[in-house]
Formats: C-alpha cells, sequence, structure tokens
C-alpha cells in the first residue's frame, strides 16, 4: 500500500497537548490520525456530532427583554448614558 502525506494546521498549544494525549494513550499522532479517517470512511461520516451552540444573545428569553426594551425606549422611558469604552486586553 503507497503512503501520502497529510499536512493539516493546528494550534501549537493544540498539538502538542493532542501529542501528550496520544502518547498517554499509547498512540502517535499519525496513528491517531489514521484512526479517524478509517472511522469516517468506514462510517462515512464524522464519527462525532458537530454542533453549533446557540448564541444566548438571541434565546427567546433575551429576545423578549430586548424587544421589551425598545418598547420602553419608544415610549420615553429610556434613560440616556455616556458611552464607556473599555480596553480589550
Amino acid at each position: 500500500m503507497a503512503l501520502a502525506t497529510l499536512t493539516a494546521r493546528v494550534d501549537e498549544k493544540d498539538k502538542v497537548r493532542f501529542d501528550s494525549f496520544c502518547s498517554n494513550v499509547g498512540l502517535n499522532t499519525s496513528t491517531a490520525i489514521n484512526l479517524f479517517v478509517k472511522a469516517v470512511l468506514r462510517e462515512n461520516r464524522i464519527p462525532f456530532e458537530i454542533a453549533q451552540t446557540a448564541d444566548p444573545f438571541f434565546s427567546e428569553e433575551n429576545m423578549a427583554y430586548v424587544k421589551k426594551s425598545v418598547r420602553e425606549l419608544r415610549a420615553g422611558k429610556g434613560v440616556a448614558h455616556d458611552l464607556i469604552e473599555v480596553d480589550d486586553e
């Protein structure tokens, strides 16, 4: 069987942690990647769930609060505040 090289870019810290995990379970990184590839081909899908977590801003509860606040502002019940800028660190 001819072998081919697969190259992927990952965060340096993730690679170190992944290499360490593989070593702790008796694998090398190449074997772990090959296990993943074989599972994908065998199952014809990614062998774990991939889901987008919902943005909590758009939850029903928060959207109801935002709509209520907008109604209050339009009814003149709002209070103006100065904008406070915070530097992200």
